[in-house]
């Protein structure tokens, strides 16, 4: 797929959280915008940020040329304020598009992170790229807590291939996963979400992910389900024969499974949207 790619000068880098994200984090960061993996259940396809795009979602590129010197000059501020510094990355694109190999960006920013850390980092990916990175990250995680969360919704790449054929393959998130937990971070294997998996799954990721983190296309796109009905995933899946995979309580199902080989505070359970009434549960076993 062709990606049109366009340097942009962004305003500010860090954004202030709100809704699914206002479980302890402060600020989201995203460093680019747009997506190059294009996964077909992305709730940011039904997000401001591509609504008023002319352009389908993973055929377009904004690469933030300035977010390095954006964010020293935005954490400076926030210090001197004595503000709290807890960074979601990212949170409505990958911080290790293809073209990251090449831009630098997400580097430079945890370049400028090794000078002026955040008190906690948590970064969200699916791209393998983020290994080249593991120098610096080894250094970051003495400067504040760091948390690597690499996306790995199911372990079978017939799966992938229908619901995320632009993305990077499962073995090599998997073994990204290993290195970067060789190299001393703690890691977390984000299913999300939730797609068909082999029994052995569970197995797999316990000996390289520090922590689980389970999310449904019900509970995690912000709507309740909502957007990922507009996105066409109920048909899809039922195309598919994955109906029962679709189902309300699917993470409920989830969770049982992956307690058998988890200890049930390595497993955290993606619900503040779905369940409003448990936010304090939620923040205590969801989103540390």
């Amino acid at each position: 797929m062709n990606i049109e790619t366009k340097e942009i000068t962004a305003k500010t880098i860090l954004t202030e959280v709100k809704g699914y994200l206002d479980v302890g984090f402060t600020h989201s960061l995203n460093s680019y915008s747009g997506c190059a993996f294009a996964c077909k259940y992305c709730y940011v396809r039904e997000m401001p940020i591509q609504k008023f795009k002319d352009m389908p979602w993973g055929t377009w590129l904004e690469v933030k040329t300035n977010a390095a010197e954006n964010y020293r000059k935005e954490i400076l501020k926030l210090r001197k304020k004595n503000k709290p510094v807890h960074i979601f990355m990212s949170s409505a694109t990958d911080p290790y598009q293809p073209i990251e190999r090449k831009a630098g960006i997400t580097r430079g920013i945890l370049e400028e992170m090794i000078s002026y850390p955040p008190d906690s980092l948590q970064i969200q990916t699916r791209g393998p790229l983020i290994t080249r990175d593991i120098d610096l990250l080894t250094q970051l995680k003495d400067k504040c807590e760091l948390l690597v969360s690499i996306t790995v919704e199911t372990d079978r790449e017939d799966m992938k291939r229908i619901f995320a054929p632009q993305a990077p393959g499962i073995r090599l998130r998997l073994s990204a996963l290993q290195e970067i937990r060789e190299a001393g971070i703690r890691t977390q294997a984000s299913i999300s979400p939730v797609l068909p998996f082999t029994p052995d799954f569970p197995k797999t990721l316990s000996g390289i992910a520090d922590y689980v983190w389970i999310d449904t296309l019900l509970i995690g796109d912000g709507m309740l389900g909502k957007r990922s009905a507009r996105l066409g995933m109920p048909a899809l899946f039922e195309e598919h024969g994955l109906t029962p995979w679709y189902d309300r309580d699917i993470h409920l199902r989830v969770l049982k499974y992956f307690k058998k080989h988890f200890p049930p505070d390595r497993i955290r359970v993606s619900k503040e949207e779905a369940f409003p009434m448990k936010q304090t549960e939620t923040k205590r076993d969801g989103h540390e």
